[in-house]
């Protein structure tokens, strides 16, 4: 049960070590967006049939969709600050 924590916490560190920057959140945000990254991943995997329904996204897309997340986040923080 704690695995997939552990697991976001890493994919998340390697998101936020490629897109350099400031974000608010530790920890635990981190950790979010591990996990939030492996989840998108899956979707679209699942979604574009590259993954079975309950077949686990890598460790690489899960990444990317960190990334993803990550960009989102950051153009949404941008947009109100600059509002």
């Amino acid at each position: 049960m704690i695995w997939p924590f552990l697991i976001g916490l890493v994919v998340g560190s390697i998101a936020k070590l490629l897109m350099p920057g400031r974000d608010p959140g530790g920890l635990f945000m981190t950790m979010i967006l591990g996990v939030g990254g492996a989840l998108l991943a899956g979707w679209i995997g699942t979604t574009l049939n590259i993954y079975l329904p309950d077949e686990a996204p890598g460790y690489i897309a899960s990444i990317l969709g960190a990334l993803i997340l990550l960009s989102i986040y950051r153009a949404l923080i941008h947009r109100s600050l600059s509002t």
